[in-house]
């Protein structure tokens, strides 16, 4: 992932207002992000808990939604899937994550959500490396097909926001 300024974060949010952007938290030392080993750039507010932001790159800009992580309920021992990744997750590692639609909709309180690795943590999970097996192609190609999958999501994810404006 190609490095981003604050000011490129704040000012690629699709679903939260000018004024939204301006006071949100955006971590601090993004020079010393782990760009290279990022597909999207996720994180939590310190300062209201389970709001999330999101920022990956959209062909040749920026674009972030806003998120609200639901709480998390403990189950019986299950594995879910997260719908970003596609890895199975112990059932606590995946939650709901809900956004407020692009524009008037968004504003008069109308969402949609997803289920996402809970620390939105993916690309973590993408860079994994595949056991090797004869059927198999190499382990770089897999993995390299597996982010450009992880990306082409969360981009269909974000038009879902996007389209009722």
């Amino acid at each position: 992932m190609q490095e981003l300024t604050e000011g490129q974060i704040r000012s690629s949010f699709v679903n939260c207002g000018t004024a939204d952007a301006t006071r949100m938290f955006v971590p601090s030392g993004l020079a010393f992000a782990p760009w290279a080993e990022l597909d999207y750039f996720g994180w939590g507010d310190p300062n209201t808990p389970g709001r999330y932001s999101l920022v990956y790159w959209r062909e040749d800009s920026p674009a972030g939604i806003v998120l609200r992580r639901a709480d998390r309920v403990a189950s019986r021992i299950q594995v879910h899937l997260c719908s970003f990744c596609h890895t199975p997750q112990p059932a606590n590692d995946v939650a709901l994550f809900v956004a407020p639609l692009a524009g008037e909709a968004g504003q008069n309180g109308s969402t949609v959500g997803t289920y996402i690795c809970s620390e939105l943590t993916c690309s973590a999970h993408v860079r994994l490396q595949p056991h090797a097996a004869p059927i198999q192609p190499y382990p770089s190609t897999v993995m390299r097909a597996y982010r450009a999958r992880l990306l082409e999501r969360v981009d269909r994810f974000v038009a879902d926001i996007e389209r009722v404006r």
